[in-house]
């Protein structure tokens, strides 16, 4: 669907929350820093959702943190202002979605928005759906834990300097390597059922999956239906949770709008929280604070909770100042949060 012509002179797509208000901010306020969770809805790109929560912070500097697929819904973490130097830490963390795979149609892209490739057909008889089950519960076993996955062609890998949906979109064929990624857990939340699509019997199974940055459900789900030889891709994709935020946690778009419109501030987790929420903290005196922000270390021999891989974020009087990480007996700025 599309709407007036933009700048380039392509029709705009006319998303569902429409026109967005623009805040009307103090001359003197600085500018909005911090992560919002948004609840993504099905149709719109993550970019999308960037797009409109640029124009409701007043500010370009915007960015998410691990992107869903347009059919998709569900937990988006979005940074603003400064908070977009934390993003990559957010997107490190696990992930959990509840989904629902169609055994017996393959399509380009693993999922309902791919053109379809293969119409197989699965289950035809009532008494197929107890031998299925057993076989869907050996094959969710042997894609727990770190396994080797090959990212599903329509994605955002690049290949040669080209994302692989380019060039899926372009007619060119795609062979991605596999990558080690992390599945904590893969598993059936109901009984499968038995149904027709495309003109062919089918099984749809709604599953629950956690795991680690990098996995793609639509490759599980592909790969499911390969080892069950009938084929599958996602009817229904919705992240239900990104490390501690849940999708109770999480706002709509439309609600942003009522509320920046009615004077509002966009509901912002803290850089502060932020920092509580994804790293170990240590508290540091005003001195070691003023070292930090001019790139010095500090001592770290007693600060036990600074692990001896990866960051922690050090405190001044309540306040982060910057991420730190062990040089030997010392501890080096890495990221440093307030000026």
């Amino acid at each position: 669907m599309s709407g007036r012509a933009g700048a380039d002179g392509k029709p705009r797509r006319t998303l569902p929350w429409g026109e967005l208000p623009r805040p009307q901010w103090p001359a003197d306020s600085a500018s909005p820093s911090g992560l919002i969770v948004i609840d993504k809805p099905a149709g719109v790109t993550s970019h999308d959702v960037v797009g409109a929560v640029r124009r409701l912070a007043d500010t370009r500097k915007v960015g998410h943190a691990g992107t869903l697929d347009p059919m998709a819904t569900g937990v988006l973490c979005i940074g603003v202002g400064r908070a977009t130097k934390l993003l990559q830490y957010v997107t490190g963390t696990d992930k959990e979605y509840t989904a629902t795979i169609r055994f017996g149609i393959e399509t380009t892209s693993d999922d309902a928005d791919g053109q379809i490739t293969a119409r197989r057909g699965v289950g035809d008889l009532p008494e197929d759906l107890c031998e299925i089950r057993q076989r869907l519960t050996q094959a969710m076993g042997e894609l727990r834990g770190d396994i080797a996955q090959v990212p599903s062609a329509v994605s955002a890998v690049k290949v040669a300097g080209r994302r692989s949906y380019d060039l899926v979109r372009a007619g060119e064929g795609v062979e991605l390597e596999a990558r080690t990624v992390h599945v904590e857990s893969f598993d059936m939340v109901s009984a499968p059922r038995q149904t027709t699509a495309e003109g062919v019997a089918v099984i749809d199974a709604d599953v629950r999956v956690v795991c680690g940055a990098g996995t793609y459900v639509r490759a599980l789900a592909r790969d499911m239906g390969n080892r069950l030889g009938c084929g599958a891709h996602l009817t229904a994709l919705r992240r239900v949770r990104v490390g501690p935020w849940r999708s109770d946690d999480a706002y709509e778009i439309p609600t942003l709008v009522k509320l920046i419109a009615g004077g509002g501030a966009l509901p912002l987790v803290s850089i502060d929280d932020l920092c509580r929420d994804l790293f170990p903290g240590i508290e540091i005196d005003v001195t070691e604070a003023a070292a930090l922000r001019h790139g010095q270390f500090i001592p770290g021999q007693q600060r036990t909770a600074v692990p001896v891989a990866g960051p922690a974020a050090a405190f001044c009087q309540g306040n982060v100042v910057a991420l730190v990480s062990r040089r030997g007996g010392l501890l080096k700025p890495d990221l440093l949060l307030q000026p």
